[in-house]
């Protein structure tokens, strides 16, 4: 890159996001547990839409997502006219930096927030504002009194990524209410679907002028794949997204496999109960094996060890035997490993290789 050719400033401050790893050198059939995917895949029903689209693979899709759309405000008792689709949760995020966000702006989010909130903000010219959380929890007036005449947007994901715990709606609404006039508080709920009785924030985000909230058909719905996510807001938020949303940003088989995806909620429900009780269980395997974590909400544990030389060590002996985890460290979490709920031979399994791993570790036979 010659010096007179240069990206828009803070382009080149962002770090690459990297996902969870896939692979294990060595490992022909490694259990993956990195990237919080619903181990049991899509249900039947999105499994026989997608297959239908192979016959019309060659039209374009089209742009209004009114199908989905509906589909969305049906089963959550939402305004269809309110609810934008996107390329995952993550194109929301993007599109509103990109329309509430410029040089000058501050967009504030919590220290071990989701990764991509930091990356949308400097990738729009704004700057991120990072604020402490208490005990890896949101702290309401924490952000509070971070926000400025300046603050465009407040960033909650609720459950939390990678920390899985969340806060409580009346905090999410007491957090809205007390922003400057100019700010906008999106609520993301990706995980949300695991927490019995949570509407993510939609009530807030349908009643309240200044609140938006997303969610992703990538998690519970085993979609991760088809990249498909959706949010609802006040309509002239909403408006203002869909003037810059790409005309074809979702092809016909995101629309019709999502659409077929959340009307079937006896699915979700299913995977739902079984992540409940197979992640009460990891956790209860885990701190008895001296490994504590918080409580979750979501689809992974956050395990904590004894510092960032011991969560390392863990990991890379959980490699060799192929299991593959998330380290956090560039969520600012370098004593703690990440491990999504798997099916129950896969929890098993990493709990008793912990297990192993520990008396090991602390019998000194690991350098």
């Amino acid at each position: 890159m010659t010096d007179q050719i240069q990206p828009q400033p803070g382009i080149l401050d962002i770090a690459q996001y990297v996902g969870g790893a896939a692979t294990v050198a060595g490992q022909a059939n490694a259990v993956k547990l990195s990237s919080n995917e619903n181990p049991f895949g899509p249900s039947d029903k999105a499994k026989e839409a997608f297959a239908k689209c192979a016959h019309s693979m060659h039209r374009y899709p089209n742009t209004h997502h009114m199908g989905l759309r509906q589909a969305i405000a049906d089963v959550h008792a939402l305004e269809a006219e309110r609810v934008i689709c996107g390329v995952g949760s993550d194109e929301i995020l993007h599109l509103l930096c990109q329309a509430y966000v410029g040089q000058g702006s501050e967009v504030v989010f919590t220290e071990h927030g989701f990764l991509m909130y930091r990356i949308s903000t400097l990738a729009a010219g704004g700057t991120p504002v990072e604020v402490k959380e208490c005990d890896r929890t949101t702290d309401v007036d924490a952000i509070l009194a971070a926000c400025t005449e300046r603050t465009k947007l407040v960033f909650i994901a609720n459950p939390n990524n990678p920390t899985g715990t969340m806060i409580a709606v009346t905090e999410l609404e007491r957090l809205a209410k007390n922003l400057p006039p100019q700010a906008i508080l999106v609520i993301d709920s990706a995980y949300s679907e695991y927490v019995e009785g949570y509407d993510g924030g939609a009530e807030l985000a349908g009643r309240l002028p200044n609140v938006v909230m997303t969610r992703t058909f990538s998690k519970i719905y085993g979609l991760g794949g088809l990249r498909i996510g959706w949010g609802y807001g006040p309509q002239g938020i909403i408006d203002v997204l869909n003037r810059i949303k790409g005309p074809f940003n979702l092809s016909t088989v995101q629309l019709e496999t999502a659409e077929a995806a959340v009307r079937d909620q006896d699915w979700v429900t299913r995977c739902r109960t079984d992540n409940a009780r197979l992640r009460a269980w990891l956790a209860e395997a885990l701190a008895e094996k001296g490994v504590p974590s918080d409580t979750s909400t979501a689809n992974f544990i956050l395990a904590r060890f004894s510092g960032p030389a011991e969560a390392e060590a863990c990991d890379l002996y959980l490699q060799g035997e192929g299991m593959i985890v998330r380290r956090v460290s560039s969520y600012k979490l370098p004593h703690c490993l990440r491990i999504t709920v798997g099916d129950e031979p896969s929890c098993r399994r990493v709990a008793h290789l912990i297990g192993q791993f520990k008396a090991h570790y602390m019998a000194g036979d690991l350098v």
